[in-house]
Formats: C-alpha cells, sequence, structure tokens
C-alpha cells in the first residue's frame, strides 16, 4: 500500500471545490489507516466477489466466486472457485474477464459452489463492493441465504467514508490509495477490496468528532448493517456531542464572499477580439493546453468567434451546430472571458444531467486550470435537489418511526451519506449520493421553496446547501443550471436565480416544450391526496402535531378551536376533491377518443357545451369554494401559532399554500376565460379511479418568452445539433419567441458537423408499406421489415416507437421469432426502468431494444453497441393532442406550421443516436412510405445530416443491410 496519495492525483480524484482540509486527509489517509488498529472489524471478517455472466439475476448465473477471510495481518485463508453455468458464457465476458468455457467446465455447480461457500464463510460477516448484486447471485441458489445473515455494502460505505471522491468504483480507489489493482477477475478484486476495507474503517474515523456516535445511536429499532461499525468505531474517539452547524462553518471557511456586477449596471462588455478567440483555439493556444491531443475545427472556432461578437453586442443567437463540432467549449471561451473581464456572473442551462455533469466535472475544471486567475463555477439545481438539513436533523435525532414501504435501513444510510458529504461539502445536491430512493421518502429530506423556513433555520443562509448555493452563485463566474430551473425562475420573476444577463441554453431544440412543462398548472388526484394526508385531522398529521402540543397550552382552548375548524374545513375540502375527480371521470367516459391507455382530452368549447360539463362544472366550483375555505381556516392557525412556534407554523402554512395554488388553479380551468391556455384532462383508462389530472398549459410560449424574458437578458445564445427544418430556423425562432423582437436583435446560424456523415451513416426509406392508417395492413408489413432488419444487422438496433400499442403488439410478435435466431431483444414496458434497459443495452453489445419518448432524444450509445435506427412511424402529435386541437381552431395551416417541423426535429434527434463520435457508423431505417408519397416528406430527407438515402421496397432492407454491414465490419 503506497505511504501518501500524490496531491496532484488526489486534486483529479475529488469533486471541485473540494476544501484544502478534506484533500489532504485523503492524500495521507492510506499511510495513517496503516497505523490504526480496527480490533474485530478486521477480524473474522469475510471479503467476498463474484463474476456472472451478466447483470440480471433472473437472466445470468454465476461463472466464480472469490473470498477471504482478512485480519490484522491481512488475508489469511481463501476460497476461490469456478462454477459450472448450465449455458455457455456470453464472448463479451469472455472479453471481459478472460474466464472460458473450459475453465467452468469441470468446475461445480452453482449448488456444489455455494454449499462450499457457506461452509466457508461460517456465518461472518462478509463484505462486498455494490453487495447487494452479489448478494443476489448467491441467494439466487438454493442454499445460498445460508452463507451470511450480514452483508456490507462496502460501496455504500465508500460513499460516507469518502463523500468528496468523484469516482467509489473499487477500482478507482484500489489505484487512488495503492491498494492491489482491480481486473475484472474475483480473486484480484478481492485482493483490492482487503486493502480498501482498510482505508475506509480510516476515513470513517475522519469523520466530525461525534458523528459516528449519532449515526450508531439513531433510530436502534431499525437492524442496520453499518450500525456495529460505527459504534465500535466511536468507542475509540474523543466522546463529544456532533455539531453539524460547526461542520459546515469549518466547511465553508474561506469561501469567496464577493458579489458580482449586474450586467445592467454596466455601459457594455469589455471583450476580446475575434482574432484574441482565434488564436485562443490555435495550436499552442489555450484550448490546445486543455487537452492531450486537440485537432483545431474550423466550425468551433467559427461558433466561438459567432458567440463573441453576440456578447460584444448584445444581441442573440440561434446556432445549429452539428455533432462533434465541439460546442460547449466554443461557447465557455468567450463566455468566460466576458464574466472575468467585466466581474459578472454568466449563466449554462442544460437540459440532460448528463451534460451539466461533462460541463462541471471536465469543461470547466479544465478551463479554470488554463484560465489566468482561474474560473469560479457552481450549479445550480431546484430545491428538492438539495438535502434540508434542519430536516435531517431532526429526521436523525427522532424516536418516530421512519417513514417508508420498504427498508428503512436505506433511510439510515441515506442519512449517514448527507451528513457525511455536508461535513465535507462547501456545495452540492443528492443526485450523485447514490441514495435508493425507492426505499427513502425523499420529502423526509428535502424541503420546497414555499416550505423552507428560511430565517427560522440554524442553518440560514451560508450553511444551507439550497440557500448557500444560491449565494454562491451570485460570486461565481458561471452558473450551470437545468432548463426546468430557468423557466422556473422566470415564473419566480427572477427571485430564484441571481441576475444573469447572459445565457447559452444549451440543448435548445427542447426549450419550448420545457418551459411549457414548468408554467403549466396542474391540478392533479395524486398531489391532492398527498397534500390531504400530510395534514391529518384531529389524530394524525400535521394537524394532530399541533392539537397534541398545544392541548396544554395556556390558550389551548384558543388552539383547539381554530384546530377543530382547520381539521373540519379540510376534511370537507378532501371529500369535495374527491368528488371532483369523479365527475372528471365520468366527464371523461362521455368523450370519444381513441386513445389506448392514457386519455388525453382537449377541453374546448365543444366540450364545455355539453351535458357533461353542465354536471362537472358545478361539483368542480363547488371544489373551488371548499379549497377557499379550507385554507382560509389553515392560514388563521399558521398565524396563531407563529406567535408562540414559529418553525412548527411553516409546517401549517406550506399546506395552507398548496391548497390556496389548488383552488387557483382550479377555477382557472374550470372557468376557463384565461385564453392564454389550452385545457385538459388526462385520465388513465387502466385505473378505476386516481391518477386524474386536469392540466393549463401556456399556449404561446414563444410570446411569454418574448413578455417576460428575453428582455431582461443582453445576450441568449440558444444551439443545439437540431434547430432548424431543410435549413429553415423560423419555427424554432417563433417557439422560443425571437421573432417577436426588434430586427436584427437576433441572428441564425448553421454549423456543419466535424464528422463526416456520408461516409459513416447510411439512410434507408422502405418505399412501399402500407400507410399506418390501414393499421392491420401496416403492422403485419412492418413485423416482417423489423425482423429482417435485425436478423441482418445481427442485433445493436434500436427501434423507436411512437405509441406504445404498436410497440408491445411488435414486441409480441417479434420477440420469440428472434430469440429463435439467438439475438435478444427487450421491450420498455410499463413499469420498466429505462435507466435499466439503457445501461443493459450499451453493456450488451449485440442486444436490441424496442422503446418510447425517453429514448428519441439524449441517448448515447456509440460504438458496436448501437449500429443501427428504425423508425416504423414519423411522429406526428396525436390529432386528439390538445395543443393540436387548440392551435387548428386558432390558426389556419396549424398543423404545417406546428406539427410537421416539430416531428422534422424529433427525426432529426434520432437520427442523431446512431454517429456519436468521428468512428461510429450506423444505419436509418425509415418505415414510414409517406416519406416518399406526400410532398413534406422532402422536409424530413433535407433535414437529416447526410443527403444520400436508398429508397428501396421493404423484402430488399434485409439484403441491402447484408451488404452494408459486410463492408464496413
Amino acid at each position: 500500500m503506497a505511504d501518501q496519495t500524490p496531491r496532484a492525483a488526489m486534486d483529479e480524484a475529488v469533486l471541485p471545490g473540494t476544501p484544502d482540509f478534506v484533500i489532504e486527509a485523503y492524500r495521507t489517509l492510506a499511510e495513517r489507516a496503516r497505523e490504526m488498529d480496527f480490533g474485530l472489524l478486521e477480524e473474522d471478517v469475510i471479503i467476498l466477489d463474484t463474476e456472472t455472466t451478466g447483470l440480471s439475476v433472473r437472466d445470468n448465473e454465476l461463472i466464480e466466486i472469490s473470498a477471504a477471510v482478512l485480519s490484522r495481518q491481512g488475508i489469511t485463508e481463501r476460497f476461490d472457485t469456478f462454477v459450472h453455468p448450465t449455458g455457455p458464457i456470453p464472448e463479451e465476458i469472455v472479453a471481459l474477464t478472460g474466464i472460458t468455457n473450459a475453465d467452468v467446465a469441470h468446475a461445480p455447480s452453482a449448488r456444489d459452489a455455494v454449499a462450499q461457500l457457506a461452509d466457508f464463510v461460517g456465518g461472518r460477516p462478509v463484505v462486498a463492493h455494490n453487495a447487494t448484486f452479489d448478494r443476489s447471485f448467491i441467494e439466487a441458489v438454493k442454499g445460498g441465504v445460508a452463507v451470511s445473515d450480514l452483508w456490507i455494502d462496502s460501496l455504500a460505505l465508500s460513499r460516507i467514508a469518502l463523500p468528496r471522491l468523484i469516482s467509489h468504483k473499487l477500482s478507482s480507489m484500489a489505484e487512488l490509495f495503492g491498494c492491489a489493482s482491480v481486473s475484472h477477475r474475483a480473486t484480484d478484486d478481492v485482493d483490492a477490496l482487503a486493502g480498501v476495507w482498510h482505508i475506509l474503517l480510516g476515513a470513517l474515523c475522519d469523520l466530525p468528532a461525534g458523528l459516528l456516535r449519532l449515526l450508531a445511536d439513531s433510530h436502534p429499532d431499525v437492524p442496520w448493517a453499518y450500525r456495529p461499525i460505527f459504534s465500535a468505531l466511536a468507542q475509540n474517539l474523543p466522546d463529544e456531542p456532533f455539531s453539524l452547524r460547526t461542520a459546515r462553518v469549518r466547511v465553508l471557511d474561506g469561501e469567496p464572499g464577493e458579489e458580482r456586477f449586474d450586467a445592467d449596471e454596466l455601459v457594455g462588455l469589455s471583450m476580446p477580439s475575434r482574432e484574441d478567440i482565434e488564436r485562443d483555439f490555435a495550436p499552442g493556444g489555450l484550448v490546445d493546453t486543455m487537452y492531450d491531443a486537440y485537432e483545431p475545427r474550423a466550425e468551433q472556432v467559427e461558433m466561438a468567434c459567432e458567440v463573441r461578437d453576440a456578447l460584444a453586442t448584445g444581441t442573440h443567437r440561434a446556432i445549429e451546430a452539428g455533432t462533434g463540432v465541439g460546442k460547449s467549449v466554443a461557447y465557455l471561451v468567450p463566455l468566460i472571458e466576458a464574466a472575468k473581464r467585466n466581474h459578472i456572473t454568466v449563466g449554462v442551462a442544460t437540459k440532460s444531467n448528463n451534460l451539466a455533469d461533462q460541463l462541471m466535472y471536465h469543461e470547466l475544471p479544465r478551463l479554470a486550470g488554463v484560465m489566468d486567475g482561474g474560473v469560479s463555477f457552481c450549479a445550480l439545481k431546484g430545491f428538492d435537489h438539495y438535502p434540508c438539513l434542519r430536516k435531517l436533523e431532526r429526521l436523525a435525532r427522532s424516536t418516530s418511526e421512519i417513514k417508508t414501504d420498504r427498508d428503512p435501513a436505506d433511510t439510515l444510510t441515506a442519512i449517514a451519506v448527507i451528513y457525511a458529504f455536508a461535513c465535507q461539502s462547501p456545495s452540492g445536491d443528492l443526485d450523485a449520493l447514490g441514495i435508493r430512493w425507492k426505499s427513502v421518502n425523499r420529502a423526509d429530506l428535502t424541503t420546497g421553496s414555499r416550505e423552507c423556513a428560511r430565517r427560522l433555520c440554524p442553518f440560514f443562509p451560508d450553511a444551507c446547501l439550497v440557500h448557500g448555493a444560491r449565494r454562491r452563485a451570485a460570486r461565481s463566474d458561471v452558473v450551470v443550471t437545468n432548463h426546468s430551473l430557468l423557466f422556473r425562475n422566470v415564473a419566480a420573476e427572477g427571485k430564484i436565480l441571481p441576475p444573469i444577463r447572459h445565457w447559452v441554453v444549451d440543448e435548445a431544440h427542447s426549450v419550448e416544450r420545457e418551459a411549457r412543462k414548468q408554467w403549466a398548472i396542474t391540478v392533479a388526484a395524486d398531489d391532492v391526496r398527498t397534500v390531504f394526508e400530510r395534514l391529518g385531522g384531529d389524530d394524525a398529521g400535521v394537524l394532530g402535531s399541533v392539537r397534541r402540543e398545544f392541548s396544554h397550552h395556556e390558550a389551548g382552548t384558543l388552539y383547539l378551536g381554530l384546530c377543530a375548524r382547520a381539521s373540519a374545513c379540510a376534511n370537507r375540502a378532501a371529500r369535495a376533491m374527491a368528488d371532483m375527480f369523479d365527475a372528471a371521470r365520468d366527464l371523461s367516459r362521455t368523450v370519444r377518443t381513441g386513445g389506448y391507455d392514457q386519455l388525453n382530452i382537449w377541453i374546448g368549447e365543444e366540450l364545455r357545451a355539453s351535458d357533461g360539463w353542465s354536471v362537472f362544472l358545478p361539483v368542480a366550483l363547488g371544489a373551488v369554494d371548499a379549497l377557499e375555505e379550507a385554507g382560509k381556516a389553515l392560514q388563521a392557525l399558521a398565524e396563531t401559532v407563529s406567535q408562540d412556534a414559529p418553525e412548527r407554523a411553516a409546517d401549517i402554512a406550506d399546506p395552507a399554500r398548496q391548497l390556496r395554488e389548488l383552488k387557483d388553479g382550479l377555477a382557472l380551468i374550470a372557468r376557463g376565460e384565461d385564453d392564454r391556455y389550452v385545457y385538459s384532462l388526462q385520465v388513465n383508462r387502466r385505473m378505476r379511479a386516481g391518477g386524474e389530472v386536469l392540466t393549463a398549459e401556456r399556449l404561446d410560449i414563444g410570446a411569454a418568452l418574448a413578455e417576460q424574458w428575453l428582455p431582461e437578458l443582453h445576450t441568449a445564445i440558444f444551439t443545439s445539433a437540431t434547430l432548424s427544418v431543410s435549413g429553415d430556423f423560423k419555427h424554432f425562432e417563433h417557439a422560443v419567441g425571437l421573432d417577436r423582437l426588434p430586427a436584427r436583435s437576433s441572428q441564425a446560424l448553421h454549423l456543419d458537423s466535424s464528422y463526416d456523415f456520408d461516409a459513416h451513416m447510411s439512410v434507408v426509406v422502405a418505399s412501399d408499406l402500407p400507410d399506418p392508417r390501414n393499421r392491420d395492413a401496416y403492422i403485419d408489413a412492418l413485423e416482417g421489415l423489423i425482423f429482417d432488419v435485425h436478423v441482418a444487422m445481427g442485433g445493436s438496433v434500436l427501434t423507436l416507437f411512437t405509441n406504445r400499442r404498436d410497440m408491445e403488439e411488435l414486441y409480441e410478435r417479434l420477440q420469440p421469432r428472434l430469440a429463435a435466431r439467438g439475438l435478444e431483444l427487450a421491450c420498455q414496458l410499463r413499469m420498466s426502468s429505462a435507466r435499466r434497459l439503457r445501461d443493459h443495452f450499451i453493456q450488451e453489445r449485440t442486444s436490441s431494444l424496442f422503446a418510447l419518448k425517453a429514448f428519441w432524444e439524449g441517448f448515447d450509445a456509440s460504438g458496436e453497441t448501437l449500429r443501427c435506427v428504425i423508425i416504423p412511424k414519423l411522429p406526428f402529435a396525436s390529432p386528439t393532442d390538445p395543443l393540436s386541437c387548440e392551435r387548428s381552431q386558432r390558426e389556419d395551416r396549424a398543423w404545417a406550421r406546428y406539427s410537421l417541423p416539430d416531428a422534422v426535429l424529433e427525426v432529426k434527434q434520432a437520427a442523431g443516436r446512431l454517429i456519436r463520435s468521428s468512428s461510429d457508423t450506423g444505419v436509418l431505417v425509415l418505415a414510414d412510405s409517406r416519406l416518399v408519397s406526400k410532398g413534406y416528406g422532402k422536409k424530413f430527407l433535407s433535414s437529416l445530416p447526410t443527403q444520400a438515402y436508398q429508397r428501396m421496397d421493404a423484402r430488399q432492407v434485409g439484403r441491402y443491410l447484408e451488404l452494408w454491414r459486410a463492408s464496413h465490419e
């Protein structure tokens, strides 16, 4: 084991912004841990690892088990065995692990191997990295549950012990701390974990005094694998009370405190010249120093200069930059120059977490390392992405039962992870902490904007992770946020984000959709139920707690009276809302619609004039009155409670505010008098009751942006690989409001991709399939085409559907046919995890997938994992979609103005899944014959990144793909 980790290596291994005292503790950890004695925690502990034929315990099997007995001196006894699976080992697993079918040919069966393992372990505690994976495979074998009752997940423990590491992979930690290397063989991984286990125990001892004791004593009734570890370590540490407030003060010491100018206070921006920007991107320039192998790209330089010009002139840009241009660095360099030269804060808004992480953990740290004076940057997300430290303290020290439908131990692990992170992190959010939210009630550990106690909270403002992040943003050069928070800030009249006047909106093709979503006003049955459950009544919930707490107060009679009135009003409102949702479901039955399961019903003039509406409306307005009465009763209670218990008043004021918002939303939708909105009702026909949603969405997002946001900005740079339709930006400019601004205040620019799409991408149009409106004939023909494509490509095919019905029917038909050919096909079925499907598709090189909307954009699977994309049907909005209906009623040719260009851009996004690197190759198969039979088909084809497409009959596609594949492999 290494004595000390080099400072440079540790700087790269920890999250940006890690305090120096934490980095130094991590750097010297290996040396210090070597001198520590952890007693029984290193005696008679089993270190275990397995190798398997895949990731699914249902579909895959064990092929190797390795275990070792650990002591203070190291490993004292070993157990290693191959396991004979029932089928052959997949080629990719052989390549990964080096374990061949010959190695396992004469190995014991899984049952015999696990029985031998149980004898070796003898019931001792088992430590494994991602223990759930290894335990699941062991216990899936008969007799496996007897191996051990106590499994300790070193992956979860590492997030508590070393919360500032960028990666908690075993291989990363083993390399960083000089332990044995990881090789995808169970024996080597056991050696590595034995060394890392010692490191983790030492790191836990570095946590603030008293924290381990607090964790060990928290909720003692809950069985928790880490409790004995924390308890044993705490016995050898100073017996001091833990103060999270003190820990936060220490970690925030030295944080920069100078706020930036509001750019509105400046006459204009001082900017480098175009020649300066060009030098930054030239060989030997600024950008060249960021990368080991940088090749200047003319398109990237042109984009950087265009961003520079927009900032210098206070104008806006729509920049379509193809894949491979390197647009992130192209806009960051001039944007940061503007921030640093003028002492202002600039902003970047992204749609996906992947891009935000790329900026925060790669591009921005690299730029900070090469620019004079460095670069200060931070990420901002919505309230519910940050832990509420006040709630954390309350939950950790509470004696009441943890609320969860699953394992309460996961909540204790979440508490420990957040405590450790808060003690070592000036800033940060929950998203990268590895918390199992399926078991943990997020509302117990986060707060909403209106629910936040603010000045009543001991951590407000700087020590709070939410408000501290916002104050830090006002002192940073660059703020990275997401589209949703950007548009929530617009709705909140700029009260969430600092006054940023210069924005880059990346992945801008989704701006209109995201703004419409964030500004939507909804009245949802599930949300309503949650509010009233939280309120409770005489004996439960917030009202029950207040009643018990103030029953013996000197003004108890007053409090009990107010509680009784609030409880009665809340009960009446709950019944009125239940009646309203029942009436909404009855209303949906009067509407003729061709929806599959989820109905999305337009509430237009015709529906409002119907008999069904005449029944629904008085019920809805009655609910409005009940909500108003309940809100007033709760507000009166909150105002009275605030005189004696201000912090408790916040618990009442928040549901009161929610009831007011529900009342206003329901009144808006029921009356339908505001013509800025399109109104709709969503009902799930698969459910007898529940899940109903009434919605009001802004119709013209561009008009709202042009009125409420763009006038406050000096420069907005909208960029994406898909903004134009046949080279025309008019649709996008209208969608975001650029066409409503004064002349010459914005410009549009297209930059070709740096990749050779003509050489690497082929487009096939199956020209003879039946029209999709002739469904039976279309589905039959499509089945044959998709089968031929999968067989010809040997898998690695992503088929993107526009509706669940077609996808599920074709999956039922094709999955067994393809399985008979040795090809694996997965499907995005109901309740399936999109993330797991993505991970499996990427890891299994020849697997194929049927998927819906979540995979049309933002899904990256470069190389051999994705060689073909099939689009069975052009993604036009449904003619019964409320937004389409409203537009058609108000405008002539609305379909051509909105639905057609939206569909073109979606196809461009889907096509973009194929070529994600300069070496990728792939085929796009378009199976909608309307591309050649309708005049609008040319818009789709001319908008693709390559103009070389092949038109052929469906029966010829399979043979063409066989030839294409032979020429590209």
